[in-house]
């Protein structure tokens, strides 16, 4: 079967999508198919840029090329899951989450655009109209469906995938501390991590590892030396995928204190490492995947309290092994396999 994997990509940035779109190409290509990723640029702002990707988006045909027809269409992401095809299905990482959940919130921004209303319920006409045309609707977590059914009414089922290099995660020790990979913004909540930092009783430490604007890195980099945690809290900075894999082989446990996420990478990857995540009841996807007191904790949005579960998990490395473990069988529980998800997108 000929496959186009339909996605946007921003020029220079490489994330989760990209790192998703890649796996399943080659997942395909694994099980005999030809596959392809057709990716358009996308920029959000200003209001003009951004409905003219969604033009884009809407005047791509993808039905055939060079003369050879394209069996199936597999569109991912805001506008490209707007393609032309006869048989398109989505399997949505998400939608355009500024006219969505971050409306009117700090994260957003499109709320304080001209025209902004207007904009926002073009995108809900759009994707309610160019959505539904799709022969089954997919979503990469859980939370993603809900917004879909809140906000356009639209019913979707979730397919679940293990991380990039899955088989590679594993346990090799409980050291003293703990670790969070992950693009360097305020909306992962990096900050919470660092003032917790100021709050710990025991000799717990903390590696963040990451780039993010120069503002966001000399923020937390004053916040480390304004409080003189210099000996704690670790800026790691982008880090090698080996690195990654030996950090998560020998932490404590991992802290993901992103806002709202829609999958979380971070979560299944320390789970299948066997450690244990701390996140917060406003995580969204994570909370999909963590149990409070099984295979982590879900602890409010406060410094004091989340310093409160370093020490704990510190102080208590069986429990912290135990989560772990809780953590890694619940994925297999879940169909996190690459066959499953195949077999449902190209049922």
């Amino acid at each position: 079967m000929k496959i186009a994997i339909a996605t946007v990509q921003v020029p220079f940035v490489t994330g989760g999508a990209e790192i998703l779109t890649g796996m399943l190409k080659e997942e395909l290509l694994k099980r005999g198919h030809q596959a392809d990723i057709v990716t358009i640029p996308f920029k959000w702002y200003p209001n003009e840029s951004l409905l003219n990707s969604m033009m884009m988006g809407r005047m791509i045909d993808l039905s055939e090329v060079g003369g050879e027809k394209i069996d199936r269409v597999i569109a991912m992401k805001f506008p490209a899951i707007y393609v032309k095809h006869d048989h398109k299905v989505l399997w949505l990482m998400h939608q355009h989450r500024q006219a969505y959940d971050l409306w009117g919130t700090e994260y957003g921004d499109l709320h304080i655009t001209p025209d902004a209303i207007k904009v926002r319920d073009f995108i809900y006409e759009c994707d309610k109209k160019y959505i539904s045309e799709a022969e089954n609707v997919f979503t990469i977590a859980e939370n993603t469906s809900k917004r879909l059914k809140k906000y356009c009414g639209i019913d979707s089922v979730t397919l679940y995938h293990p991380p990039l290099n899955y088989e590679k995660l594993h346990c090799e020790d409980y050291k003293d501390f703990v670790f969070y990979p992950s693009r360097i913004n305020p909306i992962k909540r990096q900050r919470l991590l660092v003032e917790a930092a100021k709050y710990v009783r025991t000799g717990v430490k903390i590696v963040l590892a990451g780039s993010g604007s120069e503002t966001e890195m000399d923020h937390l980099e004053n916040m480390i030396k304004k409080n003189h945690l210099q000996e704690r809290v670790k800026l790691a900075g982008f880090i090698s995928e080996k690195e990654k894999l030996e950090y998560y082989a020998n932490c404590l446990g991992v802290y993901f204190g992103a806002y709202d996420e829609d999958y979380g990478y971070i979560t299944l990857e320390a789970f299948f490492a066997e450690k244990p995540v701390i996140v917060h009841p406003d995580a969204g996807g994570p909370l999909e995947f963590v149990e409070d007191g099984i295979s982590g904790f879900v602890v409010e949005a406060e410094a004091k309290k989340i310093a409160q579960k370093l020490d704990y998990l510190y102080e208590n490395r069986d429990k912290a092994a135990d989560m772990g473990r809780s953590g890694r069988k619940s994925l297999y529980d879940k169909h996190m396999d690459w066959d499953y998800v195949i077999d449902k997108l190209l049922q």
